[in-house]
Parts: C-alpha cells; sequence; structure tokens
C-alpha cells in the first residue's frame, strides 16, 4: 500500500484546526501534546490502524491507547475526522455530560482507555496485547506515551514486562518532544542528557546526546528512533515494528511541542492552556500556511541521480521532486519510470512526480508501481475522460493527484469537477523543458485569478510553484498563495543543498510571520499585533517578529 502522503498531510491539517476550535470554546486544555504526536496519530488512523467507525467494538480492531491522556483533544479530533462522530460535537469539549471530556473516557465510543492517570497506559496495553495472544487474535495493540510520563516507575516495570512474555503485537510511541507540565524534561528528571539553559534545540539536533534509546534496549525492546513530524519515517517505522517478532517495539518519535504553531512550539506555558478567541483566526492561518520543500534532482548531475537523492535526504527535503520529460510534449528527455523504481529504494521520502510526457493515461500505472507518492499530469494533454480515469486509479492506488498547466495555460473548464479532490495543482512559471529561465512575473497575477476558481470549488490541495523559484521570489510565490515550492539550480545547483533548503524556509518563514501580523493588523490594529508579538516567548522569535511589524508600520 502507498503512503497517502497527501490524504495524511491534510486530515492531520484538519485535525489540528479542531484541536484549535474545540480549546478555544472550552476554554482550557492541552494544545502542545495535541500537536507533538499529530503526525503519529495521523499515520494511524488514515494508513496502520484497523478499525470501524460505525463499529467501535468491531471485535478484530485494533487498539489505540493513548497514555498521555492530557492530550485528548488531539485523539477527539482525529476520531471526528475518521468518523466516529460529527466534527461538531469537538464544540462540547469538557462540557458536562459530553462523551468529550478533558482526558479520554470509555463513556465515548471508540476510546480504549481512560487516560489520566500518568504512567499507567502501557501497563494496561501490555494486558490488552496479552490477552489478544492468549485468545489467538492478530489485532495490533498501539500506545502513546509522554517523555514527561517517563519519569514514573510504572513505564519501566511495564517496559521489563512486555520484554518478558514477548509482546510482539505492541508498538508503543515514545512523543519525546522535551517538554513536561512545569519544564523542560531534561532539567526535571533527564531521559538523554541535563539541559543547561533553555535551547532544547540543542537536545533535538545533536545525536550524540541520546540516551533514551539505550534504556529502553537495556530493557529487551526493538528501538526504533524518527523525526517524529516526517510521516514517511513514521509510516516506515510502524511497517518495520509491526514486521519485528519476539520482542516488542517502540518508536521513539522526537517531535516538537505545539508543532505548527510558532509561538507554542517548545514552550512549555502550551502544556495545557486554550488560545484565546481574538487570536484563533490568525492560529487557524497560521495552520493553513504550512509549506514544504521540494528540490528538483533533474538539476543535478544526472549521471549521477543517486547522490542528488542522498544529497536531498541529507539537506532534509519535504520529499523529492522527480521531473519526468519524454522529449515530445516538451523537448528534453530525462528518464522514466524505470529509473525512479532504481532510485525508490535509497530513501522514504515521498516521490512527487512530474509527468511532462504525451498521453499520460497510458502511462500512469508504471509510475504508480515504480513508487511514485504524488503523480501530476499536464492539463494540456488531457480531457475529462482521461483525467478522470488517472484520478480514480491514483486514489484507489492511495497516490496524490496533481494537475499541472503550462504558463499560457489557464485552467480548462473540464478540470472543475476534479477541484475538490485535487491534493495538487502545478502552476509553472517556466516554459516546461528549457533550463535556465527565470521566474515568469505575470505568474502572481495568474495566481490571484487562480485562487478565485479555487475558492468557489473547494480546493482543498496544495499549490505547487515550480520553475525559476529562488531565495528572492519564494516570499512572493508564498504570499500568492503556493505552498510547496520545486527548487532546481537554486537548489541542488548549490553545493551546500542542506543550507540552501534552510535559506528558502526562512524566508518563507518571514513573509508567513508578516502575513500574519497583516491578519492580527486587520483584525484588531496595534493592540493585536502587540498581542501576537507577545505571545512568541522562546528564543529570538519575538524580536524577529517585532522588527517585521515595525517595517510595515504597525508599532
Amino acid at each position: 500500500m502507498r503512503l497517502n502522503y497527501y490524504l495524511i498531510k491534510k486530515n492531520v491539517l484538519r485535525a489540528r484546526k479542531l484541536v484549535i476550535k474545540a480549546l478555544n470554546n472550552a476554554g482550557s486544555g492541552h494544545p502542545g501534546g495535541s500537536f507533538s504526536m499529530a503526525e503519529i496519530l495521523g499515520c494511524l488512523f488514515y494508513k496502520h490502524l484497523q478499525y470501524e467507525p460505525n463499529n467501535p467494538q468491531w471485535e478484530d480492531r485494533d487498539r489505540l491507547i493513548l497514555s498521555k491522556g492530557h492530550a485528548g483533544p488531539g485523539l477527539f479530533s482525529n476520531m471526528a475526522v475518521a468518523g466516529y462522530f460529527p466534527e461538531s460535537q469537538l464544540e462540547t469539549l469538557r462540557q458536562f455530560g459530553s462523551k468529550l471530556q478533558g482526558h479520554p473516557d470509555l463513556k465515548c465510543p471508540g476510546v480504549e482507555f481512560c487516560g489520566g492517570s500518568l504512567g499507567t497506559g502501557l501497563s494496561y496495553s501490555i494486558g490488552v496485547a496479552l490477552a489478544g495472544k492468549i485468545d489467538g487474535k492478530n489485532h495490533h495493540v498501539y500506545t502513546i506515551i509522554g517523555d514527561g510520563e517517563s519519569d514514573e516507575g510504572q513505564i519501566w516495570e511495564a517496559a521489563m514486562t512486555a520484554a518478558k512474555y514477548k509482546v510482539d503485537n505492541l508498538t508503543a510511541f515514545l512523543d519525546r518532544n522535551f517538554i513536561q507540565q512545569d519544564s523542560y524534561t531534561e532539567k526535571i528528571m533527564p531521559l538523554d542528557e541535563k539541559l543547561e539553559g533553555d535551547d532544547i534545540s540543542e537536545m533535538w539536533k545533536d545525536a550524540s546526546r541520546w540516551k533514551t534509546g539505550d534504556k529502553w534496549r537495556s530493557f529487551g525492546w526493538n528501538v526504533i528512533e524518527i523525526d517524529g513530524h516526517r510521516i514517511e519515517q513514521i509510516d516506515a517505522a510502524i511497517t518495520k515494528a509491526n514486521s519485528t517478532k519476539g520482542i516488542p517495539s517502540i518508536i521513539i518519535a522526537r517531535t516538537i511541542k505545539g508543532k505548527g504553531v510558532e509561538h507554542m512550539e517548545d514552550n512549555p506555558q502550551w502544556h495545557g492552556k486554550a488560545p484565546d478567541s481574538d487570536v484563533t483566526p490568525i492560529i487557524d492561518l497560521e495552520l493553513d500556511s504550512q509549506f514544504m520543500i521540494a528540490p528538483s534532482i533533474i538539476a543535478g548531475d544526472m549521471n549521477n541521480l543517486e547522490n542528488e537523492i542522498k544529497r536531498c535526504i541529507s539537506g532534509r527535503a519535504d520529499f523529492i521532486h522527480l521531473d519526468v520529460m519524454d522529449g515530445q510534449f516538451v523537448p528534453t528527455k530525462t528518464f522514466d519510470h524505470t529509473k525512479i523504481k532504481e532510485l525508490r529504494s535509497l530513501t522514504v521520502l515521498p516521490f512527487d512526480t512530474h509527468l511532462m510526457i504525451n498521453e499520460p493515461v497510458k502511462h500512469v500505472k508504471d509510475y504508480v508501481e515504480a513508487g511514485s507518492d504524488i503523480i501530476t499530469v499536464h492539463a494540456e494533454v488531457c480531457d475529462e475522460t482521461s483525467f478522470g480515469e488517472i484520478h480514480d486509479y491514483l486514489k484507489q492506488n492511495k497516490v496524490g493527484v496533481g494537475l499541472a498547466i503550462n504558463p499560457n495555460t489557464d485552467l480548462p473548464e473540464w478540470s472543475y469537477k476534479f477541484i475538490a479532490s485535487l491534493d495538487q495543482l502545478i502552476v509553472m512559471s517556466v516554459v516546461p523543458g528549457k533550463s535556465g529561465q527565470k521566474y515568469i512575473e505575470e505568474t502572481h497575477e495568474k495566481m490571484t485569478r487562480l485562487k478565485a476558481i479555487l475558492n468557489v470549488h473547494k480546493f482543498s490541495g496544495y499549490i505547487e510553484a515550480d520553475g525559476g523559484v529562488t531565495f528572492d521570489n519564494i516570499g512572493s510565490c508564498f504570499a500568492d498563495g503556493a505552498r510547496v515550492f520545486v527548487g532546481g539550480s537554486a537548489i541542488i545547483g548549490k553545493q551546500d543543498v542542506r543550507g540552501a533548503i534552510r535559506d528558502f524556509r526562512n524566508q518563507v518563514l518571514k513573509t508567513r510571520r508578516k502575513l500574519l501580523l497583516d491578519k492580527a493588523n486587520e483584525l484588531g490594529g496595534s493592540e493585536l499585533v502587540k498581542k501576537w508579538i507577545g505571545l512568541h516567548v522562546v528564543g529570538e522569535k519575538q524580536e524577529q517578529i517585532k522588527q517585521i511589524a515595525k517595517e510595515a508600520s504597525y508599532l
């Protein structure tokens, strides 16, 4: 089964927005831990977990046990997206009589464990897993524990028990976000090394300081360590854990508390606090403004694409853009599905395959089988019938569906019926097939026209800017509405790919901060601008955002 990258991505976004809405309505709750595990829950609910929302007690269902019960809003939001109950029910969070209490409760159909007393969920999970083995069941038990609750002795008693009884039908996740209720975990009871100062990025980035995995290995567990916000890494880790026999598995997911909302990220204040009503529209916009960088490897050494893949991996690209050109639809010829199949084994990073070929309906199956996670075809070589066939085949095979238009092409009317279910729209800003071109400035005006059409037809996918995107114009592309940025010579053409991607991210971040300040000023003038800036207390964020506000004359 393919990764289904964009479905997971979109549902994770949807769930995060529901958390903010529910907490604001309740006036209390826990956003930080709900957001740190968001991608983990996304991969479970929309790829791996076996369940029936209309039959929550289905005997053969997998069991998902949230030991860190304070993150219940994160669980509830995903249950709503998955269809257990209407999303509107989240408006009853923490109300008397509601099935959605501050911590998960068995009164809510689909909840497997009453969370709240930290440290107990793993022990409970082992009992469920052992019962499954005794009864000869094939269901799997997934448990999410927090690093704060790992201070509890019961966690380690449970760890020994699981290893003793070889509960290989249990996979635990450690949400390793380095923050617990009062402070940073490494200041209270270090699982890795003691933290000096408040810069937890040094713990997150320095693998030599990670000791937690060694602890679990010494207790007899299969340990897999990942970036807990990378969907492809989570997916690969779950697959590996589930295939490991004879011992329990734990996936140590390095995460960021409050991930997705900058002022909440790495900030202990947001362990358990609801956002105010005046800032929730700004947070909503910020969540909609997440972005991805996708290097195009044909801008590198075409004789050694394997090395270009490795450079993308070390550069921490979000996914890899593969330009397939047939020498007919465009004058240049690159590679086909056979090369993609060769490259697939090198990485779990999603493959974003852009087919610049004639009659794509005849070839799309080859590119799915080669391992593409997203496939985009051109409107110029499709009609409603052929694109409909491509669309349905990709959806059936859990592959993202993309449509591309050239600089001189407008969205054809036949495409309107597909807009709501499109995962990606590539707006070409150079003439495809020719190298060394500059960004076509008229694309900015085109984007304005396109956004109006996309809004009318309820587009919920991602706009990808492709062609001539550089450090100097990526900010304006973001302001136009693009959220995925293909970088050819501006990234792969650089010796330091990681540095180029970092520079791209920082430039987009600066533009996004300005966009959010614009929203604050629109909603509440200088007072709300000041309040928004004041929320950013970690590191140097506040001074950086304040400077942007001054340049915009908001202060």
